[in-house]
């Protein structure tokens, strides 16, 4: 039977009633239930069936293990009580109330990736924090500044003050094969460092967890037996090299605690992520401009149809229209089999080695046509269909919100002068400090107007500290005001 695949972040605490009534205001699911003063353990897990048995290792990984805990932190968050607005539907109308949400506070693990300070955790550990700290297997203790996360892959990226700091060297994923043994290192049930040890049983797992955080989530997990729990997420998962290959991001429980799989991050995502934040404060995208049908989600009637089971590779249902497939030349009905030649034969071993590349690189491709394999080269694009690098946004980015500039229709319409849509709320400040809900028109960011998505940007890039978003909701009368923290 199919296991049912959900995201949740377990923490240490039940909350108050007035906790829970006001976190179903929100939304339809609750992602945290936190008691005041409390710690939460965030770890994605995801349901199955049936019995697991953890094997037991033979062999020795002292010097890995010693080498591993000295760069893995513990990762404490607190997030400031708000007073959020409250949308309450009525017979006359919706009504919209002030409340009042308790502070919060949480825990999770980091791996320092560089001597400089340079810390990479899970998205789901520090979302919404206003404060966050690290403490060292030592004791040591400091703030650290969230520089920018990315929902798509669960990924964030801390930065503190220091040099020569110890810190943990990537290895290939790529090269991870199955039976392989490695490690987890984290901070479990707020415990100090812990290093537990298994083997990959699987890889290229798509799991679905990150689509609460991303509409366009990327997954290609590491599944291994390594233990892990509350706690460990954003820790490392650590060869026999002492190299980092992952980072732990969810668990497989019917509890909510360990019960035979893990699931880590594969570190050449982790690596590509990480340094399009650091240069660009972004991360640099590619799409390669397809829909496609992979057969494990496909239906009876499209496997038979699309003849999916005698071929390998990744079916391409559709090309977009100026595209990169398309200007490359591949059409609908070819399977992709290969990307720079790495083997892909599933949709998450696609998305793994495209989310590898930034718009603007060339990227070998293999794929078959009428049972002829053809070889070519992709000049991968972006969102926007060109190679263009993003701009430094990651404030704008932090909001976790698509946003659109109105046209001057829509303008006309509202009686308004200009201002910004607010279309999908996804994982960010937006989410995590206000009620806002999509479909918003933001016309003021403090006391400047805004006209257009970019002039939004450059407020938010010179803003710090509290800042006040005033804008409409189409269709009811009044302003509405949302209180927003932006980290220093």
């Amino acid at each position: 039977m199919r296991s049912k695949l959900i995201p949740v972040i377990l923490t240490a605490a039940l909350t108050s009633v007035f906790t829970l009534f006001l976190a179903g205001q929100f939304s339809g699911h609750h992602d945290f239930s936190q008691a005041r003063g409390k710690t939460s353990l965030p770890v994605n897990y995801v349901n199955y069936e049936g019995n697991v048995t953890a094997s037991t290792p033979p062999a020795d990984f002292q010097p890995a293990a010693e080498a591993s805990v000295q760069a893995v932190v513990h990762i404490k968050t607190k997030t400031n009580g708000k007073q959020v607005v409250v949308r309450r539907p009525t017979i006359f109308g919706d009504i919209y109330q002030d409340m009042f949400q308790p502070p919060q506070m949480g825990a999770g693990s980091g791996v320092v990736i560089s001597p400089d300070g340079y810390i990479v955790t899970n998205n789901h550990v520090v979302a919404g924090a206003d404060v966050v700290t690290v403490t060292f297997n030592d004791r040591y203790t400091t703030d650290a500044k969230l520089v920018a996360t990315d929902p798509a892959t669960d990924i964030a990226v801390l930065k503190i003050e220091g040099e020569n700091l110890p810190y943990m060297e990537y290895g290939n994923s790529d090269d991870v094969r199955l039976g392989q043994w490695v490690l987890a290192v984290g901070y479990p049930f707020t415990l100090d460092a812990t290093v537990t040890a298994g083997i990959v049983s699987a890889k290229s797992r798509s799991l679905g967890i990150n689509r609460s955080q991303s509409a366009a989530a990327i997954e290609s997990f590491i599944q291994t037996d390594a233990a892990v729990n509350p706690g460990n997420s954003g820790g490392a998962l650590v060869n026999t090299k002492g190299q980092l290959v992952g980072i732990n991001a969810a668990i497989a429980s019917p509890t909510g605690s360990f019960a035979g799989y893990s699931y880590a991050i594969p570190s050449n995502i982790v690596k590509k992520v990480v340094e399009d934040i650091v240069d660009y404060g972004a991360v640099q995208r590619a799409f390669l401009g397809i829909s496609y049908i992979d057969i494990k989600n496909a239906s009876p009637e499209q496997i038979k149809e699309l003849q999916l089971d005698r071929n390998n590779g990744v079916y391409v249902a559709n090309i977009f229209e100026n595209g990169a497939a398309e200007k490359a030349g591949l059409k609908k009905g070819d399977f992709i089999v290969a990307v720079s030649g790495n083997q892909v034969n599933t949709a998450p071993e696609l998305l793994e080695q495209i989310a590898l590349y930034k718009p603007g690189d060339n990227v070998s491709i293999t794929y078959v046509r009428d049972g002829k394999p053809v070889h070519t080269t992709v000049q991968l694009k972006n969102i926007d269909g060109n190679t263009t690098i993003i701009k430094n946004d990651a404030r704008a980015r932090v909001l976790g919100a698509k946003l659109r500039t109105l046209n001057n229709a829509e303008l006309k319409q509202l009686n308004i002068s200009g201002g910004v849509m607010v279309e999908e709320i996804e994982e960010g400040i937006l989410s995590h400090q206000t009620g806002m809900k999509k479909g918003f028109v933001i016309t003021k960011a403090g006391n400047k107007a805004v006209a257009s998505v970019e002039e939004l940007q450059n407020i938010l890039a010179g803003a710090s500290g509290n800042l006040r978003l005033t804008g409409i909701y189409p269709g009811h009368n009044g302003m509405f005001y949302y209180g927003i923290q932006l980290n220093e």
